[in-house]
């Protein structure tokens, strides 16, 4: 199958409806876990740079070292094997979209075909510190007036897959929604309230426009969809991701446990039975052996992986 993993940056289980947010509506996530399986016990660490090098390789941070923020830079390709080269196997062509965060060198350097990629966390207009640059593919490009970061990255996601639609592909789309700081959305209001409900409202929108994008090219049956969220909910934030009332036990960068219980999302029509919710324990380790045995690829032989 084709293998879209889309990753929301602080998006914890408070942030979302099909987990009973009190405060936010996501149709369009929610269509896919009813569609799918949603699990309600997975996993990621509870810091987006260390969650995003185990997600990326199977291996939980005490063996690659990337145990914090800084220390998630230091490790190199000759040292972890990332999902691309592992799908590359299987003539899988592969693009990491969006964030890249605190993981080292860039994403051609760890094996992806095609990369869009932009400095820092939650980029989403110029004005915004670090934000007046993005990288596509090694060419420096610069983020103009009126631009918003999230629609360019859409639209580099919808050609890389018309591109590429009669092979197999991988697609890590590493959101920007919704890590803060916050701005209005294009379609907040002129003043708005309430960024957070926006932006939630926003990163659900270009969820649906994805799917609707998959069915138009007729891919959507030999598509399999991930949604995770990389952590928990932003401590900004984390006081109005409630759940029947309550606020969650630990938010991101806690270790209680609403710091790593994130949503977890799995879709594929026709393959994933509809409506299933799964209590069992899973975690981002998981992702790259799951994804390789559907591709019918073997797993690097001289790594421990964990998943």
């Amino acid at each position: 199958p084709n293998v879209i993993f889309i990753l929301g940056d602080d998006v914890g289980i408070g942030d979302i409806g099909i987990s009973g947010s009190d405060h936010f509506k996501t149709p369009h996530i929610d269509a896919l876990a009813r569609g799918g399986i949603n699990f309600t016990h997975g996993y990621a660490e509870p810091l987006c740079g260390p969650s995003r090098a185990t997600i990326l390789t199977g291996r939980y941070v005490f063996r690659t070292g990337a145990t914090n923020q800084d220390a998630t830079g230091r490790f190199r390709p000759k040292d972890e094997t990332m999902m691309p080269v592992v799908l590359r196997q299987a003539g899988y062509v592969t693009s990491c979209i969006g964030k890249w965060g605190q993981l080292p060198l860039g994403p051609a350097e760890f094996g992806f075909d095609d990369f869009f990629k932009f400095r820092g966390s939650g980029v989403y207009w110029n004005t915004s510190e670090k934000a007046e640059k993005y990288w596509v593919n090694g060419e420096v490009k610069n983020l103009r007036d009126k631009e918003y970061m999230p629609d360019l990255m859409h639209e580099h996601l919808v050609q890389f897959i018309t591109r590429h639609r009669e092979q197999p592909f991988y697609i890590y789309y590493s959101m920007s929604h919704v890590h803060g700081e916050l701005h209005p959305t294009p379609d907040s209001a002129r003043k708005p309230d309430d960024l957070m409900t926006d932006n939630v409202a926003y990163m659900d929108k270009l969820v649906g426009k994805l799917v609707a994008e998959l069915e138009r090219l007729k891919l959507r049956e030999r598509t399999l969809l991930v949604f995770m969220g990389d952590n928990g909910t932003g401590a900004k934030w984390a006081a109005k991701a409630t759940i029947g009332g309550r606020q969650l036990s630990g938010q991101k960068g806690s270790m209680l446990e609403c710091g790593a219980l994130v949503p977890f999302i799995v879709n594929w029509p026709g393959v994933t039975p509809a409506g299933k919710i799964c209590a069992d324990f899973l975690d981002a380790t998981d992702l790259v052996p799951t994804f390789a045995e559907l591709a019918g690829v073997a797993l690097p032989k001289d790594k421990v992986l964990d998943g």
